[in-house]
């Protein structure tokens, strides 16, 4: 196996780089990140991958010359032409899809359009035009695998058949999902109390480490609606059939509900390199390195309903699924959008989904057919929710 690591800086990527180190058949062909160049020559000198690029081109310009200094073989690039002809390039035969955000789309079709085994990190790629990649997929024969700990617990509790896509969850007796959720580092607080949270305090998740754009979507509840919306995608089911539970110690990390009355979960600690080493290795398991679960020291195992009253981005993000078309794009854009105005403090924590509501409201939407379509909605999105940012 020779890897494409794109988004190889973020948390996602050098937990995979720490699951291939331990795993020495697979091989590095490709390392792609924004602008951390000291952390990609680090990578670099650990790997020794065929090619290094970063969007940024000082800090490629930067990155080469230590590269040259260190008489290391890898050739680095600049650019996003770069990055797309790495997601397709025949040298790699799977993608790993790990930069946050819309900017993770037009590589991950790059990959699913050049027949690629695409492991998935970025959801907002799925929530976005999760359609359109599911045709481009089929065309080329590429098989998307979850690396979101929910959905690639669901897809291990899911059979074989299913898994290869040769038969749908409702053929197989699947009658429900349900995705559990933390709560995020301020389950149980109420509107009031809400209103005095600190940035700090919403960076600060409980159970799992994560970049910062992450840790407020789950604070929020986006986070889990966005899974809601992958689900539905990945695994072709409505939004009726896709269940949220809060289950504060991130142990059963998703459920199948079946026709006979069985469920199926997968359980393990929160940590990302378990569906990682799984979606590495599939149908095959390897070493992850992470600690066994200790069913001994749990504790126990609690489930509640989410709090939508005080935390309305799920319901948000199921009304943006029923409503199809490009309804997702915008409430994706949008969030993005206020997440990026709330990380730089011009907005509180409570005008979050107020701004995704209001940027919703103020769309016609469309179908969402074609990645020209998509790209407009998104930009258009992203400048009406900068507005409604800058009003607040």
């Amino acid at each position: 196996m020779r890897l494409c690591i794109l988004g190889a800086s973020g948390s996602i990527g050098t937990s995979v780089l720490d699951v291939v180190s331990r795993n020495h058949h697979i091989e590095i062909d490709s390392l792609v990140a924004g602008k951390r160049w000291q952390v990609l020559l680090d990578q670099i000198k650990q790997h020794t991958p065929r090619l290094a690029i970063l969007q940024d081109e000082s800090a490629a310009e930067r990155l080469s010359t230590e590269v040259k200094k260190l008489g290391l073989s890898t050739r680095v690039e600049a650019g996003s032409d770069a990055m797309l002809a790495a997601a397709a390039a025949d040298t790699a035969d799977t993608v790993v899809a790990a930069i946050v955000g819309a900017a993770g789309l037009e590589p991950t079709l790059a990959a699913l359009k050049a027949g690629k085994r695409l492991l998935l990190a970025n959801k907002e790629a799925l929530v976005m035009c999760g359609d359109l990649m599911h045709t481009v997929a089929r065309r080329s024969g590429s098989i998307i695998l979850p690396l979101d700990s929910e959905h690639n617990a669901i897809f291990q509790s899911l059979p074989y058949a299913v898994q290869c896509g040769e038969t749908p969850c409702k053929d197989a007796g699947v009658t429900s999902l349900v995705l559990t959720a933390s709560g995020g580092p301020f389950r149980g607080l109420n509107s009031r109390q809400l209103a005095g949270v600190s940035l700090d305090e919403a960076l600060k998740h409980p159970n799992w480490e994560m970049g910062p754009k992450i840790t407020i979507d789950s604070a929020t509840l986006m986070n889990k609606g966005l899974e809601v919306i992958e689900a539905s995608y990945l695994f072709e089911l409505p939004p009726a059939d896709i269940e949220v539970v809060v289950h504060p110690q991130s142990v059963v990390h998703s459920m199948v509900r079946y026709l006979d009355g069985s469920v199926i979960a997968q359980m393990g600690r929160p940590d990302m390199r378990t569906p990682i080493a799984h979606a590495l290795a599939w149908p095959e398991r390897i070493d992850s390195g992470v600690e066994l679960l200790d069913f001994l020291t749990i504790g126990e195992l609690t489930f509640e309903s989410p709090d939508r009253q005080n935390f309305p981005c799920l319901d948000l993000a199921y009304q943006a699924l029923s409503q199809g078309g490009t309804a997702p794009t915008v409430l994706n854009a949008a969030n993005e959008v206020a997440v990026d105005h709330y990380l730089n403090k011009s907005v509180s924590f409570l005008q979050l989904p107020r701004i995704i509501e209001d940027t919703l409201a103020q769309f016609e939407l469309r179908s969402a057919d074609d990645l020209e379509t998509i790209l407009m909605t998104d930009a258009h999105a992203r400048e009406i929710a900068h507005r409604i940012a800058c009003a607040k």
